[in-house]
C-alpha cells in the first residue's frame, strides 16, 4: 500500500515541513517585534505573520483529508499536482499577508479554489468507488467506454 501512494506522501511530508516553516516565521516575528508568549497581539506586522500562519493551520486539516481522499479514490497524480499548487497557494497567502491584508487575496483564493477541486474529487472518486463496490455500477467504466 504504501508504494501506491508515495507522491500523495511526498506531498503530505513537504506540506507538513511547509508548516514547520510558517512557525518558526511566527517565533522570528515574536523575536524581532518584541511578542512574549503566550501573548498574540503586538504590532501590526506580528499580528499578520501570526493571523497568516494561523490561517495555514486552520486549513491543514482539510488540506490533508481532501488530498489523500481524491488521491486514494480518484487520481494519485491528479491529486498530487493539485497538491503541490495548493502549497504554492498557501505560500503566495503567509508572504502576501505578512507584508499587508490586501496582499493575502490572489493566495487565498488560489488555495481554496484547490481545496474545492480536491473535495469534489474526492467526493465523485468515493461515490464511484461505493456505486462499484455495493451497487455493481463503476460509472467510470461506462464513461470510458464511450469514449
Amino acid at each position: 500500500m504504501a508504494g501506491n501512494s508515495i507522491l500523495l506522501a511526498a506531498v503530505s511530508i513537504l506540506s507538513a515541513c511547509q508548516q514547520s516553516y510558517f512557525a518558526l516565521q511566527v517565533g522570528k516575528a515574536r523575536l524581532k517585534y518584541k511578542v512574549t508568549p503566550p501573548a498574540v497581539t503586538g504590532s501590526p506586522e506580528f499580528e499578520r505573520v501570526f493571523r497568516a500562519q494561523q490561517n495555514c493551520v486552520e486549513f491543514y486539516p482539510v488540506f490533508i483529508i481532501t488530498l489523500w481522499m481524491a488521491g486514494w479514490y480518484f487520481n494519485q497524480v491528479f491529486a498530487t499536482c493539485l497538491g503541490l499548487m495548493y502549497i504554492y497557494g498557501r505560500h503566495l497567502y503567509f508572504w502576501g499577508y505578512s507584508e499587508a491584508a490586501k496582499k493575502r487575496i490572489t493566495g487565498f483564493r488560489l488555495s481554496l479554489g484547490i481545496l474545492a477541486l480536491l473535495t469534489l474529487l474526492g467526493a465523485l472518486g468515493i461515490a464511484n468507488s461505493f456505486m462499484d463496490e455495493y451497487l455493481d455500477l463503476n460509472i467510470a467504466k461506462k464513461l470510458r467506454r464511450q469514449f
